[in-house]
């Protein structure tokens, strides 16, 4: 169990200087490359997110201050085990690392969580949410919120889809990215899985396929939406139990693919409470 502090907050305050900092180089590397650092850890930014990843029992490598968020110190640092270093930087260090032009002045570099494939797979009742070459961040992150608040097992992406840990994924998923299991495969991998673990699959369709509310979504089902501008590809849809429409006006192309999911798991989570 974590220690935690008794003492002023602002004791264990570091003050750093330098842009060159191996910590601060870390976090600039994490956010301007999207990509994890060295350690595995992810970068992320705001009090609310920071407090969310402690809430989430997630381990925190760093976290930063700007010289203008010495206040929100006060909030946070009490939260903190002793194995987290508490970094205090210049207000242009600070900007220089971060992704957002208007910061709050907080950020952290954070071990995620580590989701393995049979956190998906979870009796009786596995509910997967596929994703398909999603590319959007902000789409990917909705869906994780998504997922997480109607009650599903976790994310399965395949190729070509963005990594879960860019920093906008875990902005747009308010967190839910820091509890949610979302494991990595590639097509032919997914669909062994699906298969081994007598999963069915139902595939998302703008134009064709039965209407979302005469499927059976109470059994053992992965749902994938697919890419933004291409839909979802050959190989899964004919691989595909099912092909999934959702009934609009059709005056509307298509629905947003964080939308789309949000619908379909709001519809499978009100099938499995009957």
């Amino acid at each position: 169990m974590s220690q935690f502090l008794s003492n002023s907050p602002h004791d264990r305050l570091r003050s750093v200087a330098s842009r060159q900092n191996s910590l601060v180089k870390d976090l600039r590397k994490a956010f301007s490359q999207a990509i994890p650092a060295d350690d595995g850890c992810i970068a992320i930014e705001g009090v609310k997110l920071v407090e969310e990843a402690i809430r989430s029992g997630l381990r925190l490598r760093a976290v930063f201050f700007s010289e203008n968020a010495r206040e929100r110190a006060n909030r946070l640092l009490p939260q903190l085990s002793h194995s987290t270093e508490a970094l205090l930087l210049p207000n242009d260090v600070f900007h220089s690392a971060v992704a957002t032009e208007t910061p709050q002045g907080v950020a952290a570099l954070v071990h995620p969580l580590v989701a393995s494939l049979e956190d998906l797979f979870r009796p009786p009742l596995p509910l997967i949410l596929g994703c398909a070459g999603l590319q959007d961040p902000g789409n990917l992150g909705t869906i994780i919120r998504s997922a997480e608040a109607f009650g599903a097992s976790g994310v399965l992406a395949t190729e070509g889809t963005v990594s879960s840990a860019n920093p906008k994924v875990a902005r747009a998923s308010a967190g839910s990215v820091f509890r949610l299991p979302v494991v990595k495969l590639s097509t032919a991998e997914a669909l062994a899985a699906l298969k081994d673990n007598g999963v069915r699959l139902a595939v998302t369709s703008s134009h064709k396929g039965r209407p979302v509310q005469e499927i059976d979504l109470a059994l053992p089902t992965a749902i994938f939406i697919g890419n933004e501008g291409h839909g979802v590809p050959r190989a899964l849809l004919d691989a595909a139990d099912e092909a999934i429409l959702i009934p609009h006006s059709p005056k509307v192309e298509s629905l947003n693919a964080g939308i789309a999911a949000s619908i379909l798991l709001y519809e499978a989570q009100r099938q499995r409470s009957k």
